[in-house]
């Protein structure tokens, strides 16, 4: 029913912080138990809709502290399918703090699928439907179904022991609904089931009742005020149709009840209407089962409840169908006794045998608690492999495609090292990106918050098109070149910041200077002295006038004007491929930090990106995500594998970064090819007031100047 949502964003601050205060009290908890138990590991089991995000401020606490936990969530309400999710604004947060938890319990496979094609299709992850696992951030996250249940001796004691509470008339036949006060029980709907029997079967007048228990519930909202004022209305309308002086329809209770109260009213009817439009269980089914001690009854349950796919002894019916809803009450008055014993005797079986204590130790052994460990027995999922991305590039990367591979450096091409001299490129993904760029159809490049000369020395690949400074320098495979204009002030600004800097340049935080703008690393900073550093390197951001732009445990200093690496991206593809370019190639991009969702928006609809990301709790608009820089490699030997195996055509275009022509062994003597267009027509036209600087082309290539394309009829 998402049209009753309401979506704002203060709520969702509020419902985070109270999490937090939950997640707080839950580690004072584990504290505690490790002082009784130092060698253990604690087992945190969160549950409800109320609490989705405590898991994650667990893990973050605990990791700071490096406390060992375990954390297991369940949650007792549906999971929403993809389609629904995903109206939720904050659905890819909600979903990364649900996955720091080490296992997620449901209550039926169903809602275990949607939470697991949520991950998939929002999120990137990878996933193992069969072994319903989840693969996060470098962790795998087990996914179970657990239906749970009552405790059913307590029950059938109830039932046997609780005094009647309804006059005991051999005439009437008893029907019990007993709901809390919600839109999503199907209380209206009963409501008009039961007028439609008693029209259709007026046999039924004066011999059945209904009672109607509603358990108030939320009655500050007037959502469930107007739920209750309708309900009231729909009862006394109907018990104005068919009343007679000695018998009414429907004996409406609204009020709580004690459970002693609910077990006489489960035991003294003969059929119970559990026909939510949507919920998680419907423990309601299996109470009334559990108390069925006398003459055995009927159970009209809803396949939307989670005990509809257990319990299918029950007479299920969609509640949404009223004729058919009513045609179901019927056969349930007029049931035979055999029929009713044989039902009965299943469904009786079936929720003794799995009660609230099988469904506790099924959990307890599904996160392996006897086991002294903060592992849960649920497997792995294999490293990523090559065959992997069939699933992510086979639709897009067809037979026919040319690709544009756009990839940044630290943390997507080479891992991030505490110095970013450090950062080498692995030799085996050099070798594979030498092998790419010699393909006729694979155009590479590389765009890095480095500077250009920077970036340009680390690849040490002649022949790709590199862009620095987050595409404020540009240069082509043929030489020519891109700057983006920076305002003088803003040198200006840099020589202030330097020198604010210079006095926080210690405990091993220290100045890079590039070519446009600087960066301030703190990587190496002690942890007791990171805050304080970090504090005082903002100060002087502001003081300079600039913004502190994060990144890996760093600031930068960038010019204050509307370009990035989105910006960037569009440019290399349009200068080279022109407008029509999205028509023409096929682009995958990558990147780690925040810097690349700019491209990645940029992108949006017209190429397939990945996140390459181990932080817990990232916000993307990626296709897809990857654990690490090794992942990166394998999608690499997988589009070389791709584009390998296709036999060489000369009469096709070559991409400007091929280099057929050039004598064999060789990596670093490129001739450039002109691409030729739809159109030998295409002319550009520079556009741009502030002139950038533009080195002429050796080719015919497009030129990479800041242009607007346009076709000549």
């Amino acid at each position: 029913m998402p049209d009753r949502a309401l979506f704002r964003s203060e709520k969702w601050q509020a419902y985070l912080a109270v999490n937090k205060q939950f997640a707080i009290q839950a580690v004072n908890a584990v504290k505690t138990s490790l002082e009784r138990q130092p060698n253990s590991v604690p087992l945190v089991w969160i549950h409800g809709y109320q609490m989705m995000c405590v898991a994650n401020f667990i893990r973050n606490i605990c990791d700071a502290e490096k406390i060992k936990v375990k954390i297991a969530f369940f949650l007792h309400i549906p999971f929403p399918s993809w389609d629904i999710m995903r109206l939720f604004p904050w659905d890819d947060e909600l979903l990364q703090n649900i996955l720091c938890a080490d296992f997620i319990g449901f209550h039926i496979e169903d809602y275990c699928f949607n939470f697991i094609d949520c991950c998939q299709r929002r999120l990137g992850c990878r996933t193992d439907r069969a072994r319903m696992l989840v693969e996060h951030n470098n962790r795998t996250v087990s996914v179970r179904a657990l239906p749970i249940s009552i405790p059913y001796e307590r029950f059938q004691a109830l039932a046997e022991s609780a005094p009647a509470v309804v006059k005991n008339n051999p005439e009437e036949l008893i029907m019990l609904g007993i709901d809390q006060l919600d839109y999503t029980k199907g209380l209206v709907h009963r409501l008009k089931a039961f007028e439609r029997l008693l029209k259709n079967h007026p046999e039924h007048r004066e011999k059945v009742v209904l009672i109607q228990v509603v358990v108030p519930s939320r009655t500050d909202m007037k959502v469930y005020r107007d739920l209750k004022d309708e309900l009231d209305t729909e009862i006394g309308k109907l018990n104005g149709c068919f009343s007679t002086a000695n018998w009414s329809p429907i004996r409406y209770i609204c009020a709580y009840v004690s459970q002693e109260q609910l077990a006489a009213f489960y035991r003294d009817s003969s059929v119970a209407l559990v026909a939510p439009l949507r919920d998680g269980m419907s423990l309601v089914a299996k109470e009334f089962v559990a108390c069925q001690t006398k003459e055995p009854g009927v159970l009209v349950l809803s396949p939307f409840a989670g005990a509809g796919i257990d319990m299918t002894e029950a007479l299920q019916v969609n509640p949404y169908e009223t004729e058919l809803y009513a045609e179901t009450i019927h056969r349930a008055i007029t049931m035979p006794k055999e029929e009713r014993e044989m039902r009965m005797f299943r469904l009786r079986r079936q929720v003794r045998e799995k009660d609230v204590n099988y469904w506790l130790e099924s959990f307890f052994k599904s996160v392996n608690c006897y086991a002294n460990t903060d592992e849960i027995p649920s497997g792995k999922l294999s490293p990523l492999r090559e065959d992997d991305f069939n699933s992510f590039l086979d639709h897009y990367v067809t037979e026919t495609s040319k690709l544009a591979l756009l990839l940044d450096y630290d943390g997507t091409l080479a891992p991030i090292a505490p110095n970013p001299d450090l950062a080498v490129l692995p030799a085996e993904t050099k070798k594979v990106l030498v092998r790419l760029a010699n393909m006729p159809d694979v155009y590479i490049a590389i765009i890095s918050g480095r500077s250009l000369e920077n970036v340009m020395k680390m690849v040490g690949i002649e022949g790709l098109t590199y862009a620095g400074n987050h595409g404020f320098q540009i240069r082509h495979p043929d030489g020519s070149q891109f700057v983006h204009p920076v305002p003088h002030e803003f040198n200006e600004k840099l020589d202030k910041l330097r020198e604010l800097l210079k006095p926080v340049c210690k405990h091993g935080a220290w100045l890079e200077d590039k070519d446009i703008g600087m960066t301030f690393h703190y990587r190496e900073v002690p942890d007791d002295l990171a805050a304080e550093i970090i504090a005082k390197a903002e100060e002087c951001f502001v003081s300079a006038g600039i913004e502190p732009h994060p990144s890996h445990k760093a600031f930068e200093a960038r010019p204050p004007v509307l370009w990035d690496k989105g910006r960037a991206a569009i440019r290399i593809l349009c200068s080279l491929f022109g407008v029509d370019w999205s028509d023409r190639i096929s682009v995958i991009f990558a990147g780690d930090d925040k810097t690349d969702e700019d491209a990645m928006k940029a992108l949006q609809g017209m190429a397939i990106s990945f996140r390459v990301t181990a932080s817990k709790n990232v916000k993307t608009v990626a296709n897809h995500r990857l654990p690490s820089t090794d992942s990166v490699l394998t999608m690499l030997k997988w589009i070389e594998r791709r584009f390998s195996a296709r036999p060489f055509d000369a009469s096709k275009p070559v991409l400007p970064n091929s280099s057929l022509n050039q004598s064999p062994g060789s990596t670093s003597s490129r001739v450039p090819q002109r691409v030729p267009s739809v159109s030998e027509d295409i002319i550009l036209t520079m556009t741009m007031s502030d002139e950038p600087m533009v080195s002429p082309k050796a080719s015919g290539l497009a030129s990479p100047a800041n242009a607007e394309i346009s076709l000549k009829e």
